[in-house]
């Protein structure tokens, strides 16, 4: 903490120099900055003052023999243990777009309904999980499945580091059941991939030549009413040097849809920058060969028994409608205590 301490009084000085506020330098990124900074130094002062209150009562409780205070001690020590594994959770969440919002895209794989079907289900965890954490959502598109289901989806999703917790989810997801489209109650395994990108402030440049785009209209086919059915307000923009290719429909207005849809596109551009300047493509786009067997990062199985898995690190849960209702946390930290540099430096 003492580190962040004298991060602050440098940021205070900084902002006291007249010159910082006639726009030299980044000025929001240092207040956002200061405000992080403030917050956790906050927390962690109140856990301080927390437990030398506790001890105290603790104390006076072991001399007066009274069982019900210690108890009441111990549940106060157990809730500040949870609120230290939640900030030292969020040191973990150390990277450059970690803070931002999210842009999550799911594909169904091969398999027709089966896999379309599993694709909503993931939707609809992924929805629950941000209402959990009181985020917001918004789906800027969707195709649905002829049958049932949806065949892929892009939404954002925005709160406080909904990137750097979202980012565990890139991958493939397997999902083994009874099918429910089968007469024959047969097993079925189905596939879908998941792609979280930062949602890139406009503070960010990236530059995209106009003649590297084609943009196409077509007539909406989700929600919207009978205006949005109406009128070509739908918007595809494909970018021809990547072959990126990025829509919207969920706007009333063409030229709200087109604005989305570029927010969406200037995204998935820095993300790819960002990508190979650290030579981690193959590494970060290998699962999008192929949505099928061996690339899963995590399985969902209902039968023969119920677990889901995550092949990565290992950690498993025997609930698994209380994972598809959205409580993915467990999931979330365990992928970051085994992939985050700051918690292999703790060992």
């Amino acid at each position: 903490m003492d580190t962040k301490a004298k991060r602050i009084e440098e940021i205070d000085k900084q902002i006291a120099d007249s010159a910082f506020w006639e726009g030299i330098g980044d000025t929001h990124a240092v207040l956002k900055e200061r405000t992080a900074l403030s917050d956790v130094v906050n927390q962690w002062q109140g856990i301080k003052k927390d437990l030398e209150e506790g001890e105290i009562l603790l104390q006076l409780a072991e001399e007066e023999e009274d069982e019900g205070e210690v108890e009441a001690v111990q549940k106060k020590l157990d809730q500040i243990e949870k609120q230290i594994r939640n900030i030292e959770l969020r040191e973990m969440l150390g990277g450059k777009h970690d803070p931002d919002n999210a842009i999550v895209s799911i594909n169904a794989g091969a398999g027709g309904t089966e896999a379309q079907d599993w694709a909503e289900m993931l939707l609809r965890m992924y929805l629950r999980w941000t209402e959990k954490r009181s985020y917001k959502s918004e789906i800027i598109d969707i195709l649905a499945g002829e049958e049932a289901g949806i065949k892929n989806v892009t939404l954002t999703i925005s709160g406080d580091y909904a990137y750097g917790y979202l980012k565990a989810e890139t991958g493939i997801h397997r999902l083994v059941r009874i099918s429910p489209f089968d007469t024959g109650k047969r097993r079925h395994t189905s596939f879908a991939s998941v792609f979280v990108y930062p949602e890139i402030s406009e503070e960010i440049v990236v530059e995209i030549d106009e003649a590297d785009l084609r943009v196409d209209t077509f007539r909406s086919s989700g929600a919207g009413g009978q205006h949005v059915n109406k009128t070509d307000s739908a918007v595809r923009v494909t970018h021809i040097p990547t072959g990126i290719v990025v829509q919207c429909q969920n706007e009333r207005s063409q030229h709200k849809n087109k604005a989305m849809a570029m927010k969406v596109l200037r995204s998935r551009l820095y993300e790819r920058e960002l990508q190979e300047k650290a030579e981690k493509m193959k590494e970060v786009y290998e699962t999008k060969k192929e949505i099928a067997w061996g690339s899963q990062i995590r399985s969902y199985i209902m039968q023969p028994y119920r677990l889901v898995k995550d092949h990565r690190t290992g950690f498993t849960a025997g609930d698994v409608e209380r994972v598809l209702d959205g409580d993915l946390d467990e999931f979330i930290e365990a992928y970051l205590w085994n992939y985050s540099g700051w918690a292999k430096e703790r060992g």
